[in-house]
């Protein structure tokens, strides 16, 4: 099996854990080799595909983190759960907008097994000025 390297973790943290067929990653912002593809707020007036790139990375490092868990002949057969936290400026409210771009990624990858639970959150901040940080729950099968 052909391994993507792992994201960086930030801090005292390892970026999935697993436990029998259970994968839980942490939150990953949009790094590619530890660096911030796009830092702050997520506009209100500004376009949702404006951020596309970015979530898009940040839940490539989630999902990554998750199939480094799989041993030989594993695959991930179900997306359980998401959670997209949304670092908006206060009048933004699109959040599942910006949770759908996720969504789209890890279908495009996953086939129908990228559709789970999802929840879209909005918070005041996120590390490094990141606009989005994904976790996820994935299950784990041949």
């Amino acid at each position: 099996m052909n391994k993507e390297a792992n994201p960086v973790p930030q801090g005292n943290y390892v970026s999935a854990t697993r436990f029998e067929n259970l994968i839980f990653t942490a939150g990953m912002t949009p790094r590619i080799n530890g660096v911030l593809m796009q830092e702050g707020k997520i506009g209100a007036d500004v376009p949702v595909e404006t951020y596309r790139d970015a979530v898009r990375q940040a839940a490539k490092n989630a999902l990554t983190a998750a199939r480094n868990k799989l041993t030989e002949g594993e695959r991930i057969v179900q997306l359980l759960s998401v959670t997209v936290y949304v670092n908006g400026v206060e009048q933004f409210t699109k959040h599942s907008k910006i949770a759908d771009l996720a969504s789209e990624y890890f279908c495009e990858e996953l086939g129908e097994a990228g559709i789970g639970s999802r929840a879209a959150v909005g918070v005041a901040t996120l590390p490094g000025n990141a606009p989005v940080e994904i976790s996820i729950v994935a299950a784990a099968g041949i």
